[in-house]
């Protein structure tokens, strides 16, 4: 893809909750499931609970099969991207022709589309606007049809809404060390404590419970019961552990 055809997909417009929408994918598009083709696609903590918990796999056997890891662009932090079919159209191997096979349990990307959300820069003490703008790519014929939506009313249609209320303190520890100085990197070990709190849920049950973290954390019985058996509360439990760890932040009980 050249540089002319990557910017012809994103419209810089900055969206709000409240910005109008005119868009609607349905099977009667000849340009259907197209865009679940040649696509790069983050997952989140919360994508990778989902989605290993519908294929009954364990988050180790899930991330050995379906992701590629990377780091993230000025974080240095390591992510997962949805490891792509190895034919001609770099398909989803989710994706079939009459649609997504899981796709109550979609990732949070592709619920956005065709929005995208930004990452502002993280500012202590602000509340930081909720910012989006449209990915219009070439092919996709849904912006022809006739469905009005807000922002706000396409976040809650399809679900992404309660995906970045979960994940929330996931992206904020995205944006804080994204705002660090490039010049100031994470130790590997750090990088795989990140890791394992944020995809590996199970493994990341075991440090807790059968390795000595609890005893140099104190954590209260009431939180013990909850994250031994809730998933959710075990990985916010996690990430308020991990913003301890690399930021001093005395909050993760």
């Amino acid at each position: 893809m050249t540089l002319s055809e990557e910017k012809a997909r994103i419209d810089p417009v900055k969206l709000g909750p409240d910005s109008d929408l005119v868009f609607e994918c349905h099977k009667g598009l000849k340009c259907f499931t197209k865009c679940c083709r040649g696509i790069n696609i983050i997952l989140t903590p919360y994508d990778i609970i989902r989605l290993k918990n519908r294929l009954q796999l364990s988050s180790d056997e899930f991330l050995a099969i379906y992701t590629d890891p990377r780091l993230l662009e000025k974080t240095d932090l390591p992510v997962v991207t949805l490891k792509l079919l190895d034919d001609e159209l770099q398909s989803c191997p989710f994706v079939r022709d009459d649609g997504c096979i899981i796709y109550k349990d979609r990732p949070t990307t592709c619920r956005y589309y065709p929005l995208g959300s930004a990452f502002l820069s993280h500012k202590e003490g602000a509340d930081d606007d909720e910012f989006y703008f449209l990915v219009h790519e070439p092919h996709c014929l849904g912006f022809e049809e006739k469905k009005k939506w807000t922002v706000r009313e396409w976040r809650k249609d399809q679900g992404v809404d309660i995906n970045d209320e979960i994940n929330a303190e996931w992206t904020d520890l995205l944006v804080r060390k994204r705002s660090f100085p490039p010049n100031i990197k994470l130790t590997d070990q750090s990088k795989q404590m990140f890791f394992l709190a944020s995809y590996n849920i199970d493994k990341f049950r075991l440090f807790v419970f059968e390795s000595s973290f609890l005893k140099r954390y104190t954590v209260d019985d009431e939180t013990l019961e909850k994250i031994r058996t809730d998933e959710i509360a075990l990985l916010n439990f996690g990430i308020k552990w991990l913003k301890e760890i690399l930021f001093n932040q005395k909050n993760f009980k």
